[in-house]
């Protein structure tokens, strides 16, 4: 059913969705993000899951886009770069909208789209080896379409100290962002989610997925406009040139432009 990730569930109704390109550092490609979202729409309707657990395959939780993917948005029309955009952004709302409680389970890096990921999570736990960024801008990029999950969770404050900058962070400061909710030794990662998941299935089902649904319509308003305005920010990035020196320059594996 799935190239790109794998999906299993317990007979406690506890689900495991993991992102498996681990030789490509679970990077989102095309067909990743379709898969994606096509496995958060059964979980949803899925009466027998509790509760959702994302995590990643290998050593990173999630390098961000795919570099087949970055190259073929620079050489797309704008037609074809919006759809790439609202494809990330339908994902991201997918697993936003989730009506069972979803647990980040990051056992590695997350840049970029990964932190995307880990904003839409209603809580995150790391190791404290894991490192994270929102590295669009050195590209000549903007964290557009994850922007406005990253902006719910951090707040305005925090994601302007990383989102600028496009400086890597370590875990205490994600958790101090407040991405992650802990931080924890490698060999207490999974101990910790157990901890988070007992009390989840304490609880009725339908009460927590209504109490999740009353806590978004409460927070930031994450609509169709919010995600269309973000849609179109990032494709008139990907036109822009620095956006074509940025992604030029990475690739030659050289020093862009601007930098100093």
């Amino acid at each position: 059913m799935f190239h790109t990730i794998t999906m299993d569930t317990d007979a406690r109704g506890v689900a495991r969705l993991t992102l498996n390109r681990p030789e490509k550092h679970n990077a989102l490609s095309s067909q990743m993000m379709a898969e994606i979202t096509q496995a958060a729409q059964v979980l949803a309707a899925d009466g027998a899951v509790r509760a959702v657990v994302l995590t990643g395959a290998g050593a990173t939780f999630c390098a961000g886009g795919d570099l087949g993917w970055m190259q073929a948005q620079m050489q797309a029309d704008s037609a074809t770069r919006a759809a790439g955009a609202r494809q990330l952004a339908h994902m991201l709302r997918a697993l936003n909208d989730l009506p069972k409680p979803l647990i980040g389970r990051v056992q590695g890096p997350a840049y970029g789209g990964g932190v995307g990921m880990l904003a839409v999570c209603d809580l995150a736990i790391a190791v404290d080896s894991a490192r994270f960024g929102l590295t669009e801008t050195r590209l000549g990029l903007i964290p557009a379409t994850i922007g406005p999950y990253v902006l719910a969770r951090m707040g305005e404050g925090a994601a302007r100290q990383v989102m600028l900058s496009s400086r890597l962070f370590s875990a205490a400061e994600a958790q101090r962002l407040n991405l992650l909710a802990q931080v924890v030794a490698a060999d207490a990662l999974d101990a910790a989610v157990e901890a988070e998941l007992a009390p989840l299935l304490a609880c009725a089902p339908g009460a927590v997925a209504a109490t999740k649904a009353m806590i978004r319509s409460l927070g930031p308003p994450l609509d169709d406009r919010v995600i269309e305005a973000s849609i179109a920010a990032l494709v008139a990035r990907w036109e822009s040139p620095e956006a074509a020196e940025g992604i030029a320059a990475f690739f030659a594996r050289r020093p862009p432009a601007w930098s100093r």
